[in-house]
């Protein structure tokens, strides 16, 4: 088996912004993946309801990412009236595109660090490779040691290089140094909500979509 990787990038991108993007472009490279796709969450399990409808987040999610070929929105999740588990979803993306396609789930450290709260979580291993982004200079072996017994084991077992990613469908834990956008969805949203730029902070197609819709204002 020789086939680029899927990267799968959930989150509810309440809005999206260019650290989203970022930080999804220099995954595309880094780990070789043929294409990214970008899943807004529909109804959260482990946090407060997104701030705008599902509708909306998907929306600004397509204007963000129409440049770029390899990204694409995959509206799964924002189409289910029921909790979104990433389990579930990788279940449904390993049935459509088969069992020998690799599949990346791709996330922050401070996310790799709370995976043993997810539902199921361990057979995410079963279903796609993890990949972690963090801070140049920053490695997960530094804070490893504050996760469960459970998620050390994993780590240690599964740790692989990103050339690793291509030859298995799944299994894997690959860790990639990734500056970081100090940009924030809250930040965002405060700004709006007082009037503030954001210019910048993401694409101008969103930042129209948002003062459009007048999303993040007060009521």
């Amino acid at each position: 088996m020789n086939s680029k990787p899927v990267g799968i990038l959930g989150g509810t991108f309440d809005p999206i912004h260019y650290g989203h993007l970022r930080l999804a472009e220099e995954m595309l490279e880094l780990a070789n993946l043929r294409q990214i796709r970008f899943i807004p969450t529909g109804i959260p399990p482990h946090r407060d309801a997104p701030q705008v409808s599902a509708q909306h987040r998907s929306a600004m999610v397509q204007l963000a990412i129409a440049d770029q070929p390899a990204f694409v929105l995959d509206d799964r999740e924002v189409r289910r009236d029921t909790p979104c588990y990433t389990v579930n979803t990788l279940r449904e993306l390993r049935a459509e595109l088969g069992a020998t396609q690799p599949l990346c789930l791709l996330m922050g450290g401070d996310a790799f660090l709370q995976l043993h709260t997810w539902h199921e979580w361990e057979q995410l291993f079963e279903l796609a490779h993890i990949v972690v982004g963090y801070r140049p200079g920053f490695t997960l072996e530094e804070r490893i040691h504050s996760a469960t017994e459970e998620l050390q084991r994993h780590y240690h077992a599964r740790l692989c290089t990103a050339d690793i990613l291509s030859q298995q469908p799944c299994g894997g834990i690959a860790e990639l140094a990734i500056p970081k956008l100090e940009i924030s969805a809250t930040d965002i949203r405060r700004r709006v909500a007082e009037n503030r730029t954001i210019r910048y902070l993401l694409p101008n197609a969103v930042a129209n979509y948002i003062h459009q819709h007048h999303l993040y204002k007060p009521c």
